[in-house]
């Protein structure tokens, strides 16, 4: 079984789909494939679908769910398959689960990668950081379940998903500055600063990249609008460190074309105090 959650759900096995049209359903595939191998809680699963307004019926009609997703996955296994689709979603006391291995699932290979990722980053190794990071940001295929309705519970679990791609995308441009690659990051850096307006990691990565391609009034300016915004929609001024590189930047501080210094962290901490 192949399960894809970091895009359109996407269910197979043997090559054919097991998704339902139906959206409940859908939704219960989602949570379960988040939680491979762990079970997931009648009350969790009853929750997702009616949130604080179960119907009476609840329980027997998320057995009919459950039985639902059972009678496509016997169907895509086929008569022949050792164990069945009662030993892969099974019943297990107080819930279901899905018996199948984590890698199965798209967003266990991402978490996976990633921590890889930062393995290699905290140890120096910034050819290996970039392209683990780049490798997981490879899995999306768009937003996070973005073709299934969002109970309480899957909505928090996406918002989770997103924020994660963000830190990682940030990840992933801090060892690639490392590494020199400045100038390929501005355009990047240019529309990721325009998506996340008040997002300071970004905004310093942006500075320094624009900084380190000869381009210094760009780099000022980047802090400029960023401070305009903070100032305008929250009534606050940009953090110390920002503070600091944008004083660094003034001053044509020459630890700004340092692309690796003794301590592995973020573009953001260039200046920590």
């Amino acid at each position: 079984m192949r399960i894809q959650v970091l895009g359109p759900l996407s269910a197979e096995v043997n090559g054919g789909s097991i998704v339902p049209s139906a959206g409940k359903p859908r939704q219960i595939l989602s949570l379960l494939a988040l939680y491979p191998g762990r079970v997931m809680p009648v009350p969790t699963l009853m929750e997702e679908i009616w949130a604080t307004q179960p119907p009476q019926s609840a329980l027997t009609t998320l057995q009919t769910y459950i039985l639902q997703l059972r009678r496509r996955l016997g169907t895509a296994m086929g008569p022949g398959a050792p164990g069945g689709a009662k030993e892969v979603l099974a019943t297990r006391h107080g819930g279901y689960l899905l018996q199948i291995p984590p890698d199965s699932v798209d967003v266990h290979q991402y978490d996976r990668l990633t921590r890889e990722g930062q393995t290699a980053f905290e140890s120096g190794d910034d050819e290996v950081s970039a392209a683990r990071f780049r490798e997981a940001l490879g899995l999306w295929e768009g937003p996070a379940l973005v073709d299934v309705r969002l109970g309480p519970v899957l909505e928090i679990e996406v918002v989770r998903l997103e924020e994660s791609r963000l830190v990682t995308v940030e990840r992933r441009i801090d060892a690639d500055l490392r590494l020199g690659r400045h100038a390929e990051l501005i355009a990047e850096l240019i529309e990721l600063t325009a998506r996340h307006p008040q997002h300071e990691g970004l905004h310093s990565q942006a500075m320094v990249a624009l900084y380190r391609s000869g381009r210094q009034a760009s780099a000022l300016e980047v802090y400029r609008r960023l401070r305009v915004r903070l100032i305008e929609d929250l009534g606050v001024e940009p953090s110390p460190q920002l503070q600091r590189l944008h004083q660094a930047v003034l001053t044509v501080d020459p630890q700004l074309d340092v692309l690796a210094g003794p301590r592995h962290s973020s573009t953001y901490d260039l200046f920590t105090a």
